[in-house]
């Protein structure tokens, strides 16, 4: 073979490569203005739904979260007791937690896991415990924890947050200090 010959194939595989290319940019370039369209020329999309189809629910606030659980933490300083003290929302969700001085490290869980446990049943977390004899596989759900240390807090009849602390020595103890912390709500 002779190079004029390797050079007309490669100077025909060149060009057939670039037009491949070009065809391709360009047909990129035409897909993707069709998807894009001068501002203002779309439509907006307006959906208001129908009050049937709406549920209101009441949340806590950051600022009375925190009022509560430090006023749990205080009512606990006051016994010289070091706990951790959480609230969550209605879904569950952590609004606050509080790790006071000394606190254990299994505290900050164990309270946050309380606070749970109240709102989901609304009901503090020592009569929860009594439950157990006739349901026992209620321990087995994730996130829970069934002792003492835990109160919903209710507006309008409805659970809204609850109030879990952990680290006292005994959680008759840990459920007087939520219960504290629900107190200052009403204030």
């Amino acid at each position: 073979m002779s190079d004029k010959r390797v050079s007309t194939r490669t100077r025909i595989l060149i060009g057939g490569v670039a037009a491949v290319a070009v065809t391709a940019g360009v047909v990129g370039v035409v897909v993707s203005n069709a998807d894009s369209t001068e501002p203002g020329t779309k439509a907006p999309v307006v959906a208001d739904a129908a009050d049937g189809n709406l549920q209101q629910s009441t949340h806590l606030t950051l600022a009375a979260a925190t009022r509560a659980a430090q006023a749990a933490l205080d009512a606990a300083r006051q016994e010289n007791q070091r706990v951790s003290v959480a609230v969550v929302d209605r879904d569950g969700n952590t609004i606050v937690v509080l790790r006071g001085d000394g606190a254990g490290p299994q505290s900050f869980d164990s309270a946050r896991e309380k606070a749970f446990t109240a709102v989901s049943w609304n009901a503090p977390t020592s009569k929860l415990v009594e439950r157990l004899s006739s349901a026992p596989q209620l321990a087995d759900i994730p996130g829970t924890l069934f002792l003492a240390g835990g109160a919903p807090v209710a507006a309008k009849g409805a659970p809204v947050a609850g109030i879990g602390v952990a680290g006292a020595p005994s959680g008759d103890q840990d459920e007087k200090f939520a219960q504290a912390g629900a107190a200052a709500l009403g204030r």
